[in-house]
């Protein structure tokens, strides 16, 4: 790197001034494990965006159970019927049978990293907003609708969040934080599960019926709205690598028809996951509710 300072006859270690040193590309971050020895404030750095990004996904997984936790609440107060509470969960799917894979496309071609994660989280916050409105005015398509936008950000905000793990770290390290930014939002599954029917019977202090249940849904848009800043941190955080390291620009063009490259381990995986969600998800939906 030729920002790297000159050893100095044992009188001082290598490091890398951020007051000498630019980045070009996101893929920036990754050359630290190049073998080069980083600053302290570049650990730092990374740390807290590792932070970042283990939040980042957190309020989509709470809100995403929100059904699921609340599911005896939402057939008494809205008095749905099972297919219908399940519709919660296949609006949320739909549109992600294809926007998994474009949205992916759209950050890497169109909005990039930055805005698309913002662009990403901001749409999670509204469909939260929306089905919460939904569920406060007894409307059961205005929570469809929902749960459909919410499906929209959700899913592809899983994706902006893998490509920052990329982005900061490689290698042997990936698999640590792929790991800690999915148990990081099943902590969130699992706290929706645990806090929202208490939150529901304290709502119900002041309000009733689906009204207690839609202040509920509102207050756990909080979760959604915590995340939606971790967005933009790291998008404050992407900028910052650029008074830290130097390396050559990637000129890979991205595009749709990559897609036949894909090796058969790919779709091997891709093949397996199809399986297990088929196989638990319906369960998982469906939870206690009658047969």
């Amino acid at each position: 790197m030729d920002s790297i300072i000159e050893d100095i006859n044992g009188s001082t270690e290598n490091i890398i001034s951020p007051q000498d040193v630019n980045i070009e590309n996101i893929g920036s971050v990754n050359q630290l494990n190049d073998g080069t020895s980083s600053s302290d404030g570049v650990g730092y750095i990374r740390f807290l965006a590792l932070v970042f990004m283990c939040i980042l996904g957190f309020g989509s997984y709470f809100c995403y159970d929100n059904p699921g936790a609340l599911q005896d609440n939402f057939i008494k107060d809205m008095g749905l019927s099972t297919t219908q509470f399940t519709l919660l969960y296949s609006w949320y799917s739909w549109p992600n049978v294809v926007l998994c894979f474009i949205g992916g496309f759209l950050i890497d071609r169109v909005f990039g990293i930055k805005f698309g994660t913002i662009l990403y989280a901001g749409i999670v916050v509204l469909g939260q907003i929306i089905f919460a409105y939904g569920a406060y005015t007894n409307s059961f398509l205005i929570t469809i609708l929902g749960r459909f936008i919410f499906g929209i950000g959700g899913e592809s905000l899983a994706v902006a969040q893998n490509n920052y793990a990329v982005v900061w770290f490689m290698g042997k390290e990936l698999n640590t934080v792929f790991g800690l930014q999915l148990s990081f939002a099943r902590v969130g599954s699992t706290v929706n599960i645990v806090v929202m029917e208490p939150l529901y019977d304290w709502v119900a202090n002041y309000f009733s019926g689906y009204q207690c249940l839609g202040v509920s849904l509102f207050i756990a848009t909080l979760t959604c709205i915590m995340s939606l800043f971790c967005a933009i941190f790291l998008g404050m955080l992407h900028n910052k690598p650029k008074e830290t390291l130097t390396v050559e620009k990637n000129n890979e063009t991205v595009r749709i028809t990559d897609v036949k490259d894909f090796n058969i381990t790919f779709w091997l995986i891709t093949v397996i996951c199809i399986a297990y969600y088929v196989a638990i998800f319906p369960k998982a939906i469906r939870g206690n509710m009658a047969t």
